[in-house]
């Protein structure tokens, strides 16, 4: 009945089935075309031609054509003529109801420009790119396909993304869900059961050849870490004087700028290519009465064990600039060593995918040697090809720990890291570790934009931070895709910059924890030229946690468990009250009682009062110090 009152009914009844159809198979079309049949059915004007139906609601190009091909198999099998396609721009133009002809409806209105459709052109570096990439190195004329397996391994270089696991480990898709995409658009065909093999169509094949027009017009070198270096994984070298304006641009994952390394060698180094310069070494005298000296067979037992905290000892006194030790460095020569990236075993991607940044460096070239780091989540180490030369030389182990460091942190980690106050205790034991190029990285995954924008304002702080007053180079990266292929780009620009040139070895047996930093920093500013290092075991014992930690140290961490102490300002105090005791005498010497706490807070308030910046104290968080120290 519905469909013999309808102004077209036969359109109706093919509109009716293919819901009725789509009901049944539960599929998605069901809403499009319940809105197609009720429009229809509501319409009281008859329509010449299916493709005049894309006015009403419900109806788009592909429903239309559909009905178009009903149309013309209904016409050939009832021997009609098919209705002509309206070409008219005005709505009424083509209405068989006007009771006008279609061929001077037609022409009555000015014809329409056809649409100048896009072609379709993959995101650089993204799934579809890399598929379509690792597709085209089959023989156009070749039928016999890849395997998922065979076409992942060759995609995997040309794509930024992992194909195996999720960029984010709470989401599942990776660059794989990119093939979906692909073979809507009829670019990928697949055959085969149950192994699926995969390859292109004739239209995938105009995408790919379009992919390499573009790769030589741009200069990209195709399927080579060259080429992808002008990417994500481009390396920005850190200066030592970080400045907001290069550390906020070189945030972002795409930059690609070098910028100029804090290194000898001059101009030649800021492109990544070492000087053949041989820097004149620091010459000291040993001192043969130095009783600091240690005996090899003992060292090479305490690294032979792991046991680094106590292959450096205390040292009485921080000594003067007359009474540091003299000595002769160790030198390295070229060709006696190479640069290794050390990576924290506790860098992981997730629970149950513990080795993926192990295996992805790999597959770039770069085998990390991975160790529970003390400090820091990836350094570079030179590695001696000589084993046991370096410790008959006075310095244990086979590897020396170059300038560079990286703390890396996840947006989520970096924000807990601020609540509980290790952003600050971590910074703090970065700056008294001595290595001179200290990278910040970060990794801006995505949150949940509620519990981001409470945090916001302090992230923001913690960078500028970063930068402004630690002095470190910071950067920023999307995923931890993008944060591999740094460390691999890196390795490669540090080879290229360490291994054409000598290294200079402090030895260890002269190093003491109080000695350790104005000893660097004689040699620093008398050499600046000459690069000079320890080893790891040494700089794994001046950097432990617990083992090498002086009075001051403690102190400094004690001042800074107090909320809004920060390590600069924890050091303004220290200077002032030299050890806790002095702190708490001094307090003590208030009195007690309500007057005694007003006398403490104006003590603390007046010695501390003259600081600038971001050593100033504000008074809450001097009553807060008075509080928990007051008590002790």
């Amino acid at each position: 009945m519905a469909q013999a009152s309808c102004a077209n009914p036969l359109m109706l009844g093919w509109v009716k089935e293919w819901w009725d159809t789509a009901r049944e198979r539960n599929s998605k079309g069901v809403t499009t075309f319940k809105h197609a049949y009720d429009s229809l059915k509501a319409c009281p004007i008859t329509f010449g031609h299916p493709s005049s139906l894309q006015q009403l609601k419900g109806f788009g190009p592909k429903l239309c054509e559909r009905l178009t091909d009903k149309l013309k198999q209904h016409c050939e099998e009832n021997g009609l003529p098919m209705p002509s396609v309206p070409r008219g721009k005005k709505r009424g133009a083509n209405l068989a109801s006007l009771g006008g002809d279609d061929e001077e409806d037609a022409s009555s209105g000015p014809v329409k420009k056809p649409r100048k459709v896009k072609q379709y052109m993959p995101t650089y570096r993204s799934g579809a790119y890399a598929l379509v990439l690792a597709l085209s190195t089959l023989e156009e004329t070749s039928r016999s396909g890849m395997t998922k397996t065979e076409l992942i391994e060759k995609a995997q270089p040309h794509c930024d993304s992992s194909f195996t696991a999720p960029s984010d480990p709470t989401k599942f898709y990776t660059a794989w869900a990119s093939m979906k995409t692909l073979a809507q658009k009829d670019l990928v065909y697949e055959k085969g059961r149950p192994l699926k093999k995969y390859g292109l169509t004739d239209e995938g094949w105009e995408v790919a050849k379009r992919i390499r027009q573009a790769a030589i017009a741009n200069g990209t070198l195709v399927g080579t870490e060259t080429g992808a270096g002008a990417g994500a994984g481009g390396v920005n070298l850190p200066n030592t004087v970080a400045q907001p304006a290069s550390g906020s641009g070189s945030g972002n994952a795409a930059a690609t700028s070098i910028a100029r390394p804090p290194h000898s060698g001059g101009a030649a180094m800021a492109t990544g290519v070492s000087s053949r310069r041989t820097a004149t070494p620091l010459t000291f005298f040993v001192d043969d009465d130095d009783d600091g000296s240690v005996d090899d067979e003992d060292i090479a037992a305490r690294v032979q064990n792991g046991e680094y905290g106590s292959v450096v000892a205390d040292g009485d006194k921080v000594p003067d600039g007359t009474a540091l030790p003299t000595f002769t460095p160790i030198r390295l020569n070229p060709g006696m060593f190479t640069v290794e990236l050390v990576l924290d075993v506790r860098e992981v991607r997730a629970k149950t995918d513990r080795d993926y940044m192990q295996e992805e460096l790999t597959k770039k070239g770069v085998k990390p040697i991975m160790k529970a780091l003390e400090l820091g989540d990836a350094l570079w180490v030179a590695k001696c090809n000589r084993p046991g030369w370096l410790a008959r030389q006075g310095a244990e182990g086979d590897e020396v720990v170059l300038d560079w460091i990286v703390e890396r942190k996840r947006l989520d980690d970096l924000i807990g890291s601020i609540k509980d106050g290790r952003f600050h205790e971590q910074k703090f034991r970065l700056r008294r570790s001595g290595v001179k190029n200290v990278i910040y990285l970060v990794e801006e995954i995505s949150m949940d934009s509620t519990h981001f924008q409470k945090y916001e304002e302090a992230v923001q702080s913690a960078t500028a931070s970063i930068q402004v007053v630690n002095g470190y180079f910071l950067k920023k990266t999307q995923k931890m895709d993008d944060t591999i292929r740094y460390l691999a780009s890196m390795t490669r620009l540090l080879k290229k910059l360490y291994e054409a040139k000598p290294l200079f070895v402090i030895p260890t047996h002269i190093l003491t924890a109080k000695n350790y930093m104005p000893l660097l920093n004689h040699i620093r500013e008398k050499q600046p030229s000459a690069s000079h290092h320890i080893s790891y075991p040494a700089f794994a014992s001046l950097a432990s946690k617990s083992d090498m930690m002086t009075l001051r140290d403690v102190y400094l961490k004690m001042l800074m468990c107090t909320k809004g102490v920060t390590g600069e300002k924890a050091v303004e105090i220290q200077k002032v009250w030299k050890t806790p005791n002095h702190f708490i005498k001094a307090l003590d010497q208030c009195g007690s009682g309500e007057d005694g706490k007003k006398q403490r807070i104006s003590l603390v308030s007046t010695r501390l009062g003259n600081l600038v910046g971001c050593k100033k104290i504000p008074k809450p968080v001097i009553q807060k110090i008075v509080e928990v120290w007051g008590d002790a």
